[in-house]
């Protein structure tokens, strides 16, 4: 019996060290979060206020050129 537990611990020892797919699951936490923050600036850039305050910048950079 202490054989048969000795084997299931290192099968247990070698799956929690195995790393593989770690990557993809951090890039798939990165690709959300990444769309996460691109809908709260579509959010932001489609208030009035946000436009106003952009155009009003656009506008002056803009006009001190000429």
């Amino acid at each position: 019996m202490t054989l048969t537990m000795e084997r299931m611990r290192r099968a247990l020892d070698r799956t929690m060290r195995d790393e593989r797919g770690a990557s993809t699951a951090e890039y798939a936490i990165t690709v959300l979060a990444a769309c996460g923050f691109a809908a709260v600036l579509v959010a932001l850039l489609a208030s009035g206020e946000v436009r106003e305050l952009l155009m009003g910048i656009i506008t002056a950079a803009l006009s001190k050129g000429s």
